[in-house]
């Protein structure tokens, strides 16, 4: 069977959701918007006779580094190379790219490694039901507008590039999960959130400490009370998991962040506590 490969439309959105339902992914019509919105020419699919059958996306962090995501294949349609041909779209798109990134299952990363990417550090996937009782009074502030610029510039040293365009669709998205702590030398830490289809999901969390995460968490989980919710959570802070777990999380699946290139801009991950999902980085 002859699979062709084309920049993804507005219009392929219906078929991008079609196979994260298939897959019991969490997407939805919002986050497929803006990818098509970061980069209009940068995202592809794979077509069988005409049909959509799979789909990759990529985004580019102010030239630091660029990112893959959104690997989805049809599952009449796996096992055909149609997944490792999506991948090397996304490589050909960012070929000028010094860095790439991504987030892999521990199958996934079986295929990146043929294609030359690196093992980074590890992530969990970790999901509960809020409950008011496990969480303690926070004292972080609701997030406001005028706060992006200056969130934007923390995050940059952290993240390793800048991105504020994601953090404002992240904040106009979901509010109520944005929430700031400052101290007397300015930001310390915010959190940010947004709505999916089987669950919220609350991240990026970026502190200056383990102590400034856990209020961030508690504010925003405050407003998830009796809904599923996860958090993609890195590893470095032994007090940060046990919290985490404290608080109802159970481990969903691993992820391992991976980078194809140099890595010159990894930003500075023991204060990243959640990432904003595995297909944002």
């Amino acid at each position: 069977m002859t699979i062709a490969y084309r920049i993804m439309k507005p219009e392929d959105i219906v078929a991008g959701l079609s196979l994260c339902r298939s897959a019991r992914w969490n997407q939805l019509q919002r986050d497929w918007e803006i990818f098509l919105s970061l980069g209009p020419r940068d995202c592809r699919v794979a077509l069988a006779e005409e049909k959509i059958v799979g789909t990759v996306t990529t985004i580019s962090y102010d030239r630091a580094f660029s990112w893959i995501g959104m690997v989805l294949v049809d599952p009449d349609y796996r096992r055909m190379g149609i997944g490792k041909g999506l991948l090397e779209e996304a490589l050909h798109i960012l070929a000028s790219e010094e860095t790439v990134k991504l987030d892999a299952t521990p199958d996934g990363r079986q295929v990146y490694l043929k294609l030359g990417f690196k093992d980074e550090y590890p992530l969990s996937r970790m999901s509960a039901i809020i409950d008011q009782e496990k969480l303690t009074a926070s004292t972080a502030r609701p997030m406001q507008d005028k706060d992006l610029e200056t969130i934007a510039q923390f995050d940059r040293e952290f993240f390793g590039a800048n991105r504020k365009p994601l953090l404002k669709w992240l904040f106009e998205g979901a509010p109520q999960y944005a929430f700031v702590m400052e101290g007397l030398g300015g930001i310390q830490g915010y959190c940010l959130g947004r709505k999916g289809f089987n669950f919220m999901q609350i991240g990026p969390i970026v502190a200056e400490n383990t102590k400034i995460a856990q209020e961030l968490a508690s504010a925003a989980l405050s407003n998830c009370i009796g809904q599923p919710v996860i958090l993609d959570v890195l590893h470095h802070h032994s007090e940060w998991l046990s919290w985490v777990t404290e608080t109802g999380f159970v481990e969903q699946r691993p992820f391992i962040r991976m980078f194809h290139g140099l890595n010159r801009f990894p930003g500075i991950p023991e204060k990243q506590f959640a990432i904003a999902g595995p297909e944002f980085g």
